[in-house]
């Protein structure tokens, strides 16, 4: 599992858009990096706009983190279904990312360091 799956601070200020609209802006990103695939950045859920997110009935399951669930985005210009996910409660090897969210990244969707 260490091998497969890695969690750590990214440092720096990292923000996340959504239709122009700011969502979030955090010093206290985490980078996870799970075997071939792209890292991804999970912002702390009390550094995002929670007033843009709605919680969807999507669920899914990973063998290596638990069981995720999902928000869609609402903001006045457009809505971005099931575009964020978190696990409540992760498995132990990566519990680093309770209480934090991840963006699915499009056109409409933006994470970026400043």
């Amino acid at each position: 599992m260490p091998d497969r799956i890695r969690v750590r601070k990214k440092p720096g200020t990292w923000t996340v858009r959504s239709g122009g609209a700011i969502l979030g802006e955090t010093a206290n990103a985490l980078e996870l990096s799970e075997g071939d695939l792209a890292p991804v950045i999970y912002f702390p859920r009390s550094d995002i706009a929670m007033a843009f997110l709605d919680r969807s009935d999507k669920t899914t399951h990973c063998p290596h983190k638990g069981d995720a669930n999902y928000y869609s985005i609402v903001n006045k210009s457009s809505v971005d279904k099931d575009a964020v996910w978190t696990y409540e409660d992760p498995l132990e090897e990566v519990a680093a990312i309770k209480d934090h969210l991840a963006f699915y990244t499009s056109a409409s969707i933006k994470v970026e360091k400043l």
